[in-house]
């Protein structure tokens, strides 16, 4: 993830540029501060007569470095979240647009939920990683060293207090964060597995309450929740353990110190001003390596986020895009040359077997069958939802592997069973079939579709808002809308997958009367679990596990087609 980072390489160098301006004043003050007790206060090179305009002068002094650092240190601050809330904002894009160009497939195999903690709360701990990593680790490293130069530069003997304290800090950060790490990545994927519960509810309240069954529900999302909860407090009962340990090591540091100085100031070797700015500097050296805890969580943390944000960007998309872009001599022809379709991990299971189909320009063709026999299946193949797992198919006589996804695309419309509704006013859902539709386009969409009797009813017409999933919207209705989007696509295929199903027999066949009427020349693609839906269609194809069994007009199957009888017996007969 370098890339993102590298457009930020200003702000990334001038923030631990000021935190270096800021720390420096932070390692002056005890060399001021024990100038203040040695000659201010003790007045040791003046026969023991303080001097009180030094320690107003150093005092004054004290204050100006202070509001220096301040400045720098708020400088660093800015620097440092104007990198990481950019690169942040950077990953989080390129990931998105990653998940948008992930087949079903993919987004099957990574979940809703795992997609969405990964996209939110995995971009944020790496997000603080790099704040951490400019502001954090670099005060730290400075304080470090620096207060270890700082001490023995007031005495030797001041170093062995460092070199006796310092074993026991490692080890002890080392343990804990050798015990915590692998924790971190168990803690994302539970609070995957609880985003992937609470989608499921919210997206499907309404069977929840329909079945009542909110207690179950209420008792899986408190599992989910009670293990992401002991896994959080797991880690936090570890680094629990870990400052108190450290605190204890610090204090006794400090004593050491006090007690060396006392010695050497007995010698004569050092001041009571050296001895207390020793005490600062050893203060601030433990301190720094108790900030490592910190650190090291964070940067565990956000390792193991890294690599979970690292598997979707590097995810590449199962359905490459091709290079055509270009016009055909003919459009609307769907062609299905022997192709047989299995979904990733069936195996030899086959959904479609040698399918070879033919649809030609503005016609109608009626896709009957069980339920579970590929139809779906078989249309999801014409927009590469999937990809054939053998044979060829072809759009306006180009292999649908050969087109730009985009333009593939283009020229198809589709509306499903489960119509997809967006949380913004109707006007906005149909005109996503083109954005850029005239009022009078977008009410004569409405009106094939249907849609404009209840549109008009409702209180702002087209600029009715729509709750969240379509839920101020009856079944039939959000269907309406949905087909009115794709017919405002004016594309030159119309896939409607069983688009119609909470439709009754009269609004039905006023759609397809526009249709008909209003786009002749459009190949229309009907999916539907009733002949009465599609008995009026040019052609229709029987499918019966995953093959064509017969195609052809009404009146021809009826005569010639067994199964379609069949259905019409089960269906119309009296």
């Amino acid at each position: 993830m370098g890339k993102y980072l590298k457009k930020y390489w200003l702000f990334f160098i001038l923030a631990p540029l000021f935190m270096l301006g800021e720390v420096s004043m932070d390692l002056l003050q005890p060399r001021l501060m024990g100038l203040i007790v040695d000659e201010g206060v003790l007045g040791l090179s003046n026969g023991g007569v303080g001097d009180t305009p030094l320690v107003i002068h150093t005092g004054l002094r004290m204050i100006g470095l202070v509001l220096f650092g301040c400045l720098c240190g708020v400088l660093s601050g800015v620097f440092a979240n104007l990198c990481s809330q950019n690169f942040g904002n950077d990953v989080r894009k390129a990931a998105f647009a990653r998940v948008m160009s992930l087949s079903f497939e993919q987004t099957d195999r990574f979940s809703t939920g795992s997609l969405i903690t990964r996209v939110t709360n995995d971009i944020t701990q790496i997000q603080n990683l790099v704040s951490q990593c400019i502001r954090g680790f670099v005060r730290t490293f400075l304080l470090f060293s620096g207060g270890i130069v700082c001490m023995l530069s007031l005495h030797l003997s001041f170093g062995v207090v460092v070199a006796c304290a310092m074993p026991l800090i490692v080890v002890c950060v080392l343990f804990f964060i050798g015990r915590a790490n692998p924790m971190f990545a168990v803690l994302q994927d539970k609070l995957d597995r609880l985003n992937n519960v609470m989608q499921e509810n919210v997206s499907g309240t309404r069977v929840v309450k329909a079945y009542v069954r909110e207690a179950y529900e209420k008792e899986r999302f408190g599992d989910a929740n009670d293990a992401l909860l002991d896994t959080q407090l797991r880690v936090l009962l570890l680094f629990s353990y870990m400052t108190p340990i450290m605190n204890i090591i610090l204090n006794i540091s400090v004593v050491a110190v006090i007690k060396v100085g006392a010695i050497q100031v007995g010698n004569g070797s050092v001041t009571p001003g050296d001895v207390m700015a020793a005490v600062t500097y050893i203060s601030q050296i433990l301190n720094a390596v108790m900030r490592v805890n910190m650190i090291f969580q964070m940067v565990s943390r956000g390792a193991a986020s890294g690599r979970r944000v690292k598997e979707v960007l590097d995810c590449a998309p199962a359905i490459a895009d091709g290079a055509f872009d270009g016009e055909t001599s003919v459009r609307g022809l769907v062609e299905f040359r022997d192709v047989s379709f299995s979904y990733p991990g069936m195996g030899a299971e086959r959904v479609l077997s040698h399918v070879n189909l033919t649809i030609r320009p503005g016609e109608t063709l009626g896709i009957l069958g069980a339920t579970g026999c590929g139809k779906s299946t078989l249309v999801s193949l014409i927009p590469r939802f999937y990809d054939a797992t053998e044979g060829q198919v072809l759009v306006d006589g180009v292999d649908v592997r050969d087109y730009a996804l985009h333009a593939l695309r283009d020229r198809i419309a589709v509306a499903l069973q489960k119509s997809e509704i967006f949380s913004t006013t109707i006007r906005e859902n149909i005109a996503w079939g083109d954005p850029e539709a005239s009022e009078e386009q977008i009410r004569r969409a409405a009106d094939a579709a249907q849609a404009s009797e209840f549109i008009d009813a409702k209180k702002d017409g087209l600029d009715e808002r729509v709750a969240q999933g379509g839920h101020s919207l009856s079944g039939g209705q959000k269907q309406r809308v949905a087909i009115g989007r794709a017919i405002l696509k004016n594309a030159e295929i119309l896939i409607l997958d069983d688009a119609t199903s909470a439709l009754d027999l009269k609004t039905e066949a006023a759609l397809y009367g526009a249709l008909g009427r209003e786009h002749a020349g459009m190949t229309k693609i009907i999916i539907a679990q009733r002949i009465a839906s599609v008995k009026d269609a040019d052609r229709i194809a029987v499918i019966e596990h995953g093959s064509i069994a017969a195609c052809g007009s009404h009146e021809e199957l009826m005569e010639n087609s067994e199964i379609y009888r069949d259905i019409y017996d089960s269906q119309l007969k009296g």
